[in-house]
């Protein structure tokens, strides 16, 4: 179960990738342990994982929120998400983003 968001939702971030065969363990002990808390630090928070078990598209969506444009742009500017993304991007393989308006559920 997903943590409660503590702001009103009004913008998403939705992450799209596939994990690197043999990286799934250090992909989960770093999204747990220092991606997300960092968002979480930047006023950003998890709002949905979702996994596609069948099918040609990425095997994981992550979607996170926050209540304002500017602290997505804020966070973005930061050498810290750049290194974040970055080391995300080490355990993954056909990542892509964006930012969409929200809207509760699945978004794609």
């Amino acid at each position: 179960m997903l943590p409660t968001v503590p702001i009103t939702p009004r913008y998403k971030l939705v992450m799209c990738y596939d994990i690197k065969r043999g990286m799934h363990a250090i992909y989960y002990r770093y999204v747990v342990s220092d991606f997300v808390p960092a968002l979480n630090e930047m006023k950003i928070y998890v709002s949905a994982a979702w996994h596609t078990a069948y099918g040609e598209y990425p095997v994981r969506q992550v979607e996170y929120v926050t209540d304002s444009m500017e602290t997505f742009h804020d966070a973005f500017a930061t050498p810290k998400w750049q290194e974040m993304e970055e080391r995300l991007k080490t355990f993954t393989k056909h990542y892509h983003r964006k930012i969409v308006p929200y809207r509760s559920g699945f978004q794609f």
